[in-house]
């Protein structure tokens, strides 16, 4: 069954992928498409509507992004934010200017409820601003649906022609109504049905596997993580044995992680596959030795990863296909589109010509995080499995700031499983989007018993989050960090201070590097 489509044109917004999530979360399938995407590929792909995602440029700068006002004449349903509404306006023969007064943040907006865009909406509403420019004259045929005291045109539209902007956000959290608009754009006016669900997902993909592999070998990355362990249980389901998954132990994994992952894949586990783990704990200590850049860190794990496949496959014999668990945020971040490019590790462009393998295989590549885990409940398999603790692909190497080393991977490992520890028996852990420690590369002064230290500290983080891409620092209760922090102080050596991490997603990310 071919699903229902709407296209999020990349302009540079950092928020081109949430966008797209929360049409998804509309059961309607969303893409993100860089916006120099030709206007025939577009119509080939009958999209039901477009959105134009915001972007930091200005639309009167001549070296801004643009895109033809030809696809204007599609008939197809499309909405502009932020970026996008100013695009719309310019290209449509409006005027955008430098606004005399800049939003930024929570804002209270004046809506026309009875606007397709916002009924049932409240007269007022907050919604998220971000913007310098604004619209100061609508083209021809629109009308102002939305306006704040210093934003003569928060929104406009044309009805008729099926044609919204909103100068805000209404894919962020923030704006506490934006999903009820953005459901009136994809169900109401572009005419979705709604039939992005996850079942078919894992019937439809599970089939593709079979007809694309036939009786080919199967190389599958596995990290024991949410994303790599349903990758694995589906190319399981299609090819059975002749999945052999490799699970890499860099020795930067979270304590016991490794003896876990398998208990859960190995010959003793539900699963039918062959598995291989290989311990190269001391082989990435060497190649990490020195490096601080958190990029180059990245790089080298990322490196390793490739090279430990490379070997395994050669002992393994002739493999036709790699397994990864890429999902669509690693493909966004990795630099769709005029996005910036956030994440480096992600091998989402292909494999290095040194790997012999003949084609890559990423049965997620679609999916976003929440959709991943909902495959994983199709599958069967087990919830702690499917709602494990999100874990970066280069492990503690990115919670450790600064040069990794064994001793500090002990450290961290030890922090994070009394911080995780502490925070499950108090039962605030499933109303977390994420929680670990990291440590500093800060030592600082302290006194235990008779004898003064000079030692670590180690920074708490827990956020609340529905998408990972915003992010709120959790206000967790007090006797909890209270409990996590003297347990570490006293429980693990070559710490002395415990921090906690306050700060949000923007402006901080939800890793420390």
């Amino acid at each position: 069954m071919k699903n229902e489509l709407v296209i999020v044109l990349d302009f540079g917004g950092q928020y081109n992928q949430l966008i797209a999530r929360r049409v998804r979360e509309c059961n309607v399938y969303c893409e993100v498409k860089p916006y120099t995407m030709p206007l025939e590929e577009i119509k080939a792909l009958s999209p039901k509507g477009i959105i134009f995602t915001g972007g930091p440029n200005s639309v009167y700068d001549p070296a801004s992004p643009r895109i033809g006002k030809e696809i204007f004449d599609l008939g197809i349903p499309v909405l502009g934010i932020c970026y996008g509404s100013q695009l719309m306006a310019y290209l449509l023969g409006g005027k955008v200017e430098t606004a005399p007064v800049s939003e930024y943040g929570h804002t209270e907006v004046e809506v026309d409820p009875s606007d397709p865009l916002f009924v049932g909406v409240n007269e007022k509403t907050v919604c998220w601003m971000s913007h310098t420019d604004y619209i100061s004259q609508i083209p021809e045929g629109f009308h102002v649906t939305a306006h704040t005291p210093v934003c003569p045109v928060a929104a406009m539209s044309y009805p008729e022609k099926k044609w919204y902007a909103t100068q805000f956000h209404p894919e962020v959290m923030h704006t506490v109504e934006g999903m009820k608009m953005l459901r009136h754009f994809v169900i109401d006016i572009c005419g979705c049905k709604g039939d992005w669900k996850m079942d078919s997902f894992v019937e439809g993909t599970i089939a593709q596997l079979k007809e694309k592999i036939g009786n080919g070998k199967v190389l599958c990355a596995l990290s024991g993580g949410v994303d790599s362990s349903v990758a694995a249980v589906l190319l399981s389901k299609a090819v059975g044995k002749q999945l052999t998954c490799v699970f890499v132990d860099h020795g930067l994994l979270r304590k016991n992680e490794g003896d876990e992952v398998e208990a859960v894949f190995g010959p003793n586990g539900p699963y039918e596959l062959q598995f291989v783990r290989v311990n190269a704990q001391q082989r990435y200590y060497e190649k990490l030795e020195g490096v601080t850049d958190p990029e180059q860190k990245r790089k080298i794990i990322g490196a390793e990863f490739i090279r430990v496949f490379e070997e395994e496959a050669k002992k393994i014999g002739a493999v036709d296909f790699l397994v990864q668990g890429t999902i669509y945020p690693d493909v966004i971040e990795s630099g769709l589109g005029q996005s910036a490019v956030i994440k480096s590790h992600h091998n989402v462009g292909g494999l290095p010509d040194v790997v012999d393998f003949k084609e890559i295989v990423e049965p997620l590549r679609m999916l976003f995080k929440d959709e991943v885990r909902k495959v994983g409940l199709e599958l069967g398999i087990p919830d702690y499995l499917v709602y494990r603790q999100p874990f970066p692909g280069p492990g503690l190497g990115i919670r450790i700031i600064g040069e990794v080393t064994e001793e500090k991977v002990k450290i961290v490992q030890e922090a994070d499983a009394i911080f995780r520890e502490e925070v499950a028996k108090a039962g605030v852990d499933k109303t977390l989007g994420q929680y670990f420690a990291a440590l500093t590369n800060m030592r600082s002064v302290g006194v235990m018993g008779d004898f003064r230290t000079y030692d670590y500290a180690i920074v708490l983080r827990a956020v609340l989050t529905s998408d990972f891409m915003t992010a709120d620092a959790a206000q967790l209760p007090w006797d909890v960090l209270s409990k996590a922090a003297n347990r570490i102080v006293n429980e693990v050596k070559g710490v002395n201070r415990v921090l906690y991490d306050c700060t949000g997603k923007p402006p901080a990310t939800i890793e420390w590097e």
